[in-house]
């Protein structure tokens, strides 16, 4: 917070302290200065606008990848949604960090793998994702129906595998379960995995997506519905069979 201070130093001080006060100690401890200040720049201006729903797309030629950002709303089926527009697409989510504010607003930034060689391709793509989210959000598209007509993504061969693998634990947060799986990637694994979530009645209140090669490491911070942490021997087990089945499932 105190690097953002003097990153921010044209910033009014109330507007400032505002963004600071409006994020959980997990976010400043895993955010990266450089994008807690575009984070910073995107809250401000959306307010300024009076906008609910913000999307900053940015792409990175090194990286391999292309970036959204999204503001919005917070939803039980947020993440479900963004992982639906991408799978949709044809696209690959290969990192992903998802936070929401103390006021109730969710700030995720995803990494798509890159498919077009030009950066203006690639932005063009991910606008067309970017629409479809906000369009899932406003009501004005259907979730099923936007991955129904998932458009094919380019094959990959694939020489490794990796068990799948569910583990489910109330120590690491006083107010949250957190839920990591583990396996082998492919285009709509997230999806496949946070519909489950969604369906199995669980709130993700912040959540790290990554890739390791061809494995897959997701962690998700949840509750239930009513804001309690998951303890229940058999709803935990019902947890892990789902998502070890979503897992397990491969791409028609």
């Amino acid at each position: 917070q105190g690097a953002l201070r003097e990153r921010l130093t044209n910033w009014p001080k109330d507007d400032l302290e505002h963004f600071i006060d409006r994020h959980y100690p997990a976010y400043w401890l895993r955010t990266d200065l450089d994008v807690i200040a575009e984070h910073a720049k995107l809250t401000r201006d959306a307010e300024a606008q009076d906008r609910h729903i913000v999307t900053h797309i940015a792409t990175d030629a090194f990286r391999g990848v292309t970036e959204i950002t999204l503001l919005a709303p917070n939803h039980p089926r947020l993440l479900a949604m963004v992982a639906g527009a991408c799978t949709g697409a044809g696209s690959n989510i290969v990192d992903a960090q998802i936070s929401t504010t103390r006021d109730g607003m969710a700030l995720d930034t995803i990494h798509l793998e890159r498919e077009f060689d030009h950066a203006e391709d690639e932005e063009r793509r991910a606008r067309k994702i970017a629409v479809t989210i906000e369009r899932l959000l406003r009501g004005d598209a259907r979730l099923a129906d936007v991955v129904m007509h998932k458009r094919k993504p380019k094959p990959k061969l694939s020489a490794f595998t990796v068990e799948p693998q569910v583990v489910i634990d109330n120590t690491l947060s006083d107010a949250l379960t957190v839920i990591e799986i583990n396996g082998l990637d492919r285009p709509g694994l997230l999806y496949d995995v946070t519909r489950e979530i969604s369906d199995l009645n669980l709130d993700i209140a912040s959540a790290h997506i990554a890739t390791f090669g061809e494995k897959a490491v997701d962690v998700f911070y949840v509750t239930d519905l009513t804001g309690k942490k998951i303890t229940s021997k058999s709803r935990e087990a019902a947890i892990r069979q789902r998502l070890l089945k979503a897992l397990a499932a491969r791409q028609d």
